[in-house]
């Protein structure tokens, strides 16, 4: 008889998948890295930014030393982006780690955490990881039903999700539904605010979620380096809450958890604002040529504020893994997700213009 380890919730966990690398695809299917395009994370096309690398390479000289463990530098200049005390801010190892130490931090095993339908899947994962009970409340047009979800919360939930915009579906929820909904919630009750593509919202969609943490002591907004400033692969994440929430979640972080060079690209990067609007008309633009490209070819498509859009490449429960493998044996990398009851649909990051007009191309060849 085999030895069970753990507890049973932890053997309960799917892994979380990530998305394919260019080397991995490239050694599996015979082709040249060079030649491969990667729209499957939704990272920023332009890569690292030239401030970040610099900065970087200045901070490269005290690697022999550990990282300031309370990010004074970053700290302070997060506080003076967002107008809030440095007591106010939590850094992650990505965002993806604040939303795991935030699971830890205010919910025991057997309580409830409420999320939507088609929501990042972390928030199951860390569901799981604490042994919580999941209230998955079912989607509204692809996005999140704040109404149902407030109605969904019982007397033993002690935490929300809440993408805005939402990943894998590219939704937006506007600023009034989310006021609304924080004003129904009961206090004793966290509302994690994951804003990892804020960045990418249009001007009329644009809100200052700040403000609400100065109002609603149980509300976090969660906000990550990875995507519009183009850091994914040093990891720095950060959330903004009032100092009752940060106390417990700096209680649980990790000691170190965002080394030096993270640490000195972040503040560069926070700064570069030339970098931030290179990325946001890149990403309008591209948005624009994949939609039109749907249209053409008459596929479905869910209107998306994020940098990468989810379209529908069959009728078929098998249309997504077989466009995917289409896809890949022409060296273009996209998103399937079946693994959040979308099988017949993929996510594709925007990427710059020729990257864009590869896939075009890639995907009339495997749809046909």
């Amino acid at each position: 008889m085999s030895q069970h380890y753990g507890p049973s919730y932890v053997r309960a966990i799917a892994p979380y998948q990530a998305g394919k690398p260019i080397s991995e695809v490239a050694r599996e299917f015979g082709l040249d890295e060079a030649k491969i395009v990667k729209l499957a994370s939704n990272e920023n096309p332009f890569g690292l930014p030239a401030s970040a690398a610099t900065a970087m390479a200045a901070a490269a000289a005290d690697l022999g030393r550990y990282p300031d463990a309370n990010a004074f530098d970053l700290k302070s200049a997060l506080a003076a982006r967002y107008d809030v005390p440095m007591s106010w801010i939590t850094l992650g190892n990505g965002s993806n780690d604040i939303l795991e130490i935030a699971a830890h931090a205010f919910v025991e095993k057997g309580q409830a955490i409420v999320y939507a339908q088609y929501s990042f899947a972390v928030y199951a994962l860390a569901t799981q990881g604490v042994g919580a009970r999941a209230i998955v409340v079912p989607a509204k047009h692809y996005g999140h039903d704040l109404d149902a979800m407030a109605a969904a919360i019982d007397a033993d939930t002690r935490l929300v999700f809440i993408a805005n915009p939402n990943n894998p579906t590219g939704t937006f929820v506007s600023a009034p539904e989310i006021e609304a909904f924080l004003r129904k919630v009961p206090a004793s009750v966290i509302v994690v605010l994951d804003e990892a593509y804020n960045e990418f919202l249009s001007p009329e969609q644009q809100y200052e979620s700040t403000a609400w943490v100065k109002q609603y002591p149980n509300l976090i907004v969660s906000r990550t380096f990875s995507k519009a400033y183009g850091l994914a692969g040093l990891r720095v994440g950060f959330a903004i809450a009032q100092p009752e929430a940060t106390d417990l979640m700096n209680r649980i972080r990790q000691p170190f958890n965002v080394n030096s060079l993270a640490q000195a690209a972040a503040i560069a990067a926070l700064n570069d604002q030339a970098f931030l609007a290179k990325g946001a008309a890149n990403n309008r633009a591209g948005y624009a040529q994949l939609v039109a490209a749907f249209e053409e070819l008459g596929l479905e498509y869910v209107p998306s504020s994020g940098n990468f859009v989810l379209v529908k490449v069959g009728a078929d429960e098998g249309a997504g893994a077989r466009v995917n493998l289409a896809l890949l044996k022409q060296g273009v990398i996209v998103r399937p997700v079946g693994n959040y009851g979308l099988p017949q649909w993929l996510r594709i990051s925007i990427g710059l213009p020729d990257e864009n007009a590869a896939f075009i191309a890639a995907l009339k060849k495997a749809l046909a």
